[in-house]
């Protein structure tokens, strides 16, 4: 008998812990949901953040703002959000460099991407482009390349930050092309885009939403995109592929909200629906196909066999571009 009413109290002590969550699940969210963005504003993780924020505010019935914490290739702003609480307030709104590239860039971090975060779903992809100041006089690739060996050491590329999916790509192309393009790396696409516009660095790889504008507007000339094939929406931009010495070249650059480590099921699942929602309304996916960004809004378990995918691939990308781990 008491064996029996021991069971007993066990099983409705373990009922009494799943209707809690359930009900904490229900609940969420109970204050404003911060989406944060690792990088300076004025990029394109910033500008789609913002975007689906306006948005996803009213689904939830909270404010949802934007906090840009820059610093460290990404990886401040992550550490702020593995450090934040699990209850779905904090969010982070992620790009490859502090998920899937770190780990082959860094002997040594304070998180571990896999083990101290939830991935959630995709929200957009974005092509990577090469990008030159019009005073440089280059228009192609090719002239680039010819430019950087009759120069050698003296010309530089700008990015979002150190060990970025941007520079990956950079350093992939100089080992391809035998030159040597120096890396300069800023807080976020928004400086680096500035600083190209005012030729303060002649190059720059970045994605396309913070720099669509200034190519159709010929404030900056795009060399080559690093899709497999020519985008349908700019279709007079040439692969880096295209190049010779370049066949198979490809590099792409994504978003992604993932939450700190043990975020419940039950939020995950809500959220992975309400951004769903948000990127497949008709404005705002013409909002962000208007900027350079398709929106995705995949589901979580197609989210986490990408991020393994990705993983994997950039791992073979950082060999092939002949870099060594820090």
């Amino acid at each position: 008998m008491r064996t029996a009413m021991k069971h007993l109290a066990s099983v409705l002590a373990a009922c009494s812990m799943i209707l809690a969550g359930a009900a904490h699940a229900q609940a969420w969210p109970t204050k404003t949901v911060t989406l944060v963005v690792p990088y300076a504003p004025g990029g394109g993780h910033d500008t789609m953040a913002r975007i689906v924020a306006e948005k996803l505010g009213p689904r939830l019935g909270q404010t949802v703002i934007v906090e840009n914490k820059p610093g460290g290739g990404g990886m401040v702003g992550t550490e702020f959000v593995v450090k934040a609480p699990a209850d779905g307030h904090t969010l982070l709104f992620s790009s490859p460099a502090e998920i899937v590239i770190a780990p082959s860039v860094y002997k040594a971090m304070r998180y571990d991407p896999v083990k101290d975060l939830t991935p959630i779903t995709q929200v957009g992809d974005t092509p990577l482009v090469l990008m030159a100041h019009p005073g440089q006089g280059v228009k192609t690739l090719a002239e680039l390349i010819a430019k950087a060996k009759k120069e050698p050491g003296k010309l530089s590329y700008g990015t979002a930050g150190n060990a970025s999916s941007q520079h990956l790509a950079g350093a992939w192309i100089n080992n391809l092309a035998g030159i040597d393009l120096a890396h300069i790396p800023y807080k976020g696409a928004g400086p680096a885009t500035n600083d190209l516009l005012g030729g303060q660095v002649p190059y720059a790889i970045l994605g396309m939403a913070p720099v669509m504008q200034h190519i159709k507007s010929g404030r900056i000339t795009a060399l080559a995109v690093m899709t497999p094939k020519r985008l349908d929406w700019a279709k007079d931009i040439p692969t880096v592929a295209e190049t010779p010495g370049m066949a198979g070249f490809q590099a792409n650059h994504w978003m992604g909200l993932l939450g700190p480590a043990n975020l419940s099921p039950e939020i995950v699942a809500k959220l992975q629906a309400e951004v769903a929602a948000v990127l497949a309304m008709p404005d705002v996916a013409d909002r962000l196909r208007g900027i350079g960004i398709d929106p995705v809004g995949s589901k979580t378990a197609d989210f986490r066999k990408f991020l393994a995918e990705e993983r994997e691939r950039f791992a073979k990308m950082f060999k092939l571009a002949g870099l060594q781990p820090e």
